[in-house]
């Protein structure tokens, strides 16, 4: 009987280890933007102005606010450690911000403000804890052309210098970017650089040089009116990509949702699982392996995919989740409105 007993506690245990478990966040604001580090480090974001940051593996979060941001939103954030981190809002005009802390947030600088009333900044993603690159929604150029506004430092945010224009192909009319997850932008090695797009068309625009030069490619995601397209791209390598989206104001509506690339984005391909609800953020369920396993979330539906090319979710929970990221160790946290966040296994 004791036998069966510890038979039974341990299979108790391994399925209560399958499945994502709530933490306690001590903050009620809605958080779209999370960074996931070693060793139980990790930051979030949101309303309010509100960032959260926990060293201890999310077993105690300590919310706080950036002084003087208290009306931003902020829907990125980029964390190198317990102590460094950056964070953007999104926002018409000067609502559109990027601070930096060096000190885990006892002092925060700003470091780019948006001037122009028309700009609207998306999300950001950094190669180090220097370099840098973040995009906004198109603006027209001195010619008239509908462009997407990129920024980047090198000096790790000191200074914020738009990309040429030129070198960037043109935006569509109706065209954006989405600031759902901090998740609309990726980078991987020293210089590679993608972001995705919605509204009328559905494209990943793709880098190679940090920026100094573009290409476009459209891809097969679910587009059509300004609250559909593609919401998060994520990238383990300058080959295998994963893109991420769906429609926001229906998002129990089935795909196309989810496409991967095995080129370093110049082909996209639908993934075969399904369901495929409305994504708004994707992430590597294990980021430095050669599986293709990744975790998809959104507001109906938050999934872990073992493979895209296969026809079922291996594992699915019905939350309202924002935004996932993944650590270089595999630990995996989601946020989502009221101030949920959720860790999310990765072994399966």
């Amino acid at each position: 009987m004791r036998r069966y007993l510890l038979v039974l506690v341990f299979l108790a245990s391994s399925l209560l280890a399958q499945n994502p478990t709530v933490q306690k966040s001590n903050t009620i604001e809605n958080l779209r933007g999370v960074s996931v580090l070693a060793g139980g480090v990790a930051w979030a974001s949101g309303t309010h102005g509100t960032y959260l940051r926990t060293t201890d593996g999310g077993n105690s979060w300590q919310p706080a606010q950036v002084p003087g941001a208290e009306a931003l939103d902020f829907r990125d954030v980029e964390a190198f450690s317990a102590e460094f981190a950056y964070l953007l809002s999104a926002g018409p005009g000067e609502q559109s911000r990027i601070y930096k802390t060096t000190n885990a947030g006892k002092t925060w600088a700003l470091q780019f403000t948006n001037k122009d009333p028309k700009g609207f900044f998306d999300c950001m993603a950094f190669w180090d804890r220097d370099r840098g690159v973040a995009v906004g929604d198109p603006v027209a150029d001195s010619s008239g052309k509908l462009k997407f506004e990129l920024i980047a430092t090198e000096d790790g945010g000191k200074n914020w210098r738009p990309l040429p224009p030129d070198a960037i192909p043109p935006a569509v009319e109706g065209e954006g970017a989405f600031a759902a997850s901090g998740t609309c932008i990726a980078v991987q090695g020293n210089a590679n650089v993608w972001f995705a797009t919605g509204g009328k068309v559905a494209r990943v625009f793709r880098s190679t040089d940090g920026g100094k030069t573009w290409t476009v490619a459209d891809t097969p995601i679910d587009h059509g009116p300004d609250s559909a397209g593609i919401f998060s791209i994520a990238f383990r390598d300058a080959i295998h990509g994963v893109i991420a989206g769906g429609d926001y104001k229906h998002p129990e509506q089935d795909g196309p949702h989810l496409a991967f690339s095995n080129d370093g984005g110049l082909n996209w391909t639908l993934s075969t699982a399904a369901p495929q609800r409305y994504f708004s953020g994707v992430a590597f369920a294990k980021p430095h392996s050669d599986s293709g396993a990744v975790i998809v979330v959104g507001s109906s539906q938050a999934a872990y995919e073992d493979g895209l090319s296969k026809t079922s979710s291996q594992k699915s929970w019905d939350w309202n989740l924002n935004a996932v990221s993944v650590s270089p160790t595999g630990e995996a946290l989601a946020v989502g409105p009221k101030g949920l966040i959720v860790s999310i296994p990765t072994a399966h």
